[in-house]
């Protein structure tokens, strides 16, 4: 497996290999300081990004690498060259891609090109560096995922929740996203996640009631309501839509005393999350914010020294 596009895309014995390298990373941050000595890896981010930015720039550092973050004005992509010839010309000289950009096709076309790995660092659809992060936080916190229920709350369509969705299949774990009409996930991506998850003994429910979501559940998440580039009326209504979904003290009381709190951040508080929740004793958001660090870590390392099967 040359890339890491979308978390479909890896078996399940390589989503457990992630997670422990990701926790060998963690207590020895500087595990293989020179798996990228004298190389680079172009970081290319068409939207911007603070926590995916910045640790993936650290995880190429702390193997040895220099990252060289790129912004659409400073390629040649804007004046006629192709993503396939872009894709080329980096692997003359890199080690890996790492892209942040909108259209999945793009990536997808950045990788069939690209001679080296490329990473997916979050499209329209898919944000598999978040979803393994997530998975290790709640294995960090808890001790194992198997069986655990993830109560997602909000936008079930958006490239967050496919990805913990697919994720938590692959591990096992059950998973209700409970959002509201109009917003629910894509009927297909929820076919292919329950064949997956029935595989592994875990499960895949889609509900509009965010109280009974969270019943029984050990972890509630949730993401952003309003996305880049929405319109004032757009983000007026999605307010309006989403106000019976906002993760608050109620919410949070009616799932397991021992449930915690998840958001891969930035947070509009007072919109899907209060300000009690996310500052909470119960919340792992800023853990999960550090774990970006070793979960890139561990995908550039499984990548680079060739550890991933995929889905077969």
């Amino acid at each position: 497996m040359k890339d890491l596009l979308r978390v479909a895309d890896l078996s399940a014995g390589d989503l457990d290999l992630l997670l422990k390298l990701a926790t060998g990373f963690q207590d020895e941050p500087a595990a293989e300081p020179g798996l990228l000595t004298g190389r680079i890896v172009p970081m290319y981010f068409a939207k911007p990004s603070t926590r995916t930015r910045l640790s993936t720039a650290a995880a190429v550092t702390r193997l040895g690498g220099t990252p060289v973050a790129l912004g659409p004005d400073e390629l040649q992509l804007r004046r006629g060259e192709t993503i396939a010839d872009t894709a080329r010309v980096m692997g003359a000289y890199a080690a890996a891609i790492v892209i942040r950009t909108f259209a999945d096709t793009d990536v997808e076309e950045l990788a069939a090109a690209a001679p080296i790995p490329v990473i997916n660092a979050l499209t329209d659809g898919h944000h598999p560096l978040q979803a393994v992060t997530d998975l290790l936080t709640i294995k960090e916190h808890f001790g194992d995922l198997h069986r655990h229920r993830i109560a997602y709350i909000g936008d079930g369509g958006n490239n967050v929740a496919r990805s913990l969705m697919e994720a938590a299949a692959l591990a096992g774990m059950d998973m209700v996203i409970a959002s509201p009409d109009g917003y629910l996930p894509r009927k297909e991506a929820v076919a292919s996640a329950r064949t997956e998850a029935d595989r592994h003994g875990g499960s895949v429910t889609v509900t509009q009631d965010p109280a009974a979501a969270v019943g029984g559940a050990s972890v509630v998440y949730t993401d952003v309501w309003l996305s880049m580039g929405d319109s004032e009326d757009e983000r007026a209504h999605r307010r309006e839509v989403f106000a019976a979904y906002q993760v608050n003290q109620d919410l949070m009381d009616r799932a397991p005393e021992d449930a915690v709190f998840m958001h891969c951040l930035p947070a509009h508080r007072g919109e899907e999350v209060t300000t009690g929740v996310i500052d909470g004793g119960r919340s792992l958001a800023f853990r999960q914010a550090a774990n970006r660090l070793p979960a890139a870590q561990a995908v550039l390392y499984a990548l680079l020294t060739d550890r991933l099967e995929g889905r077969r």
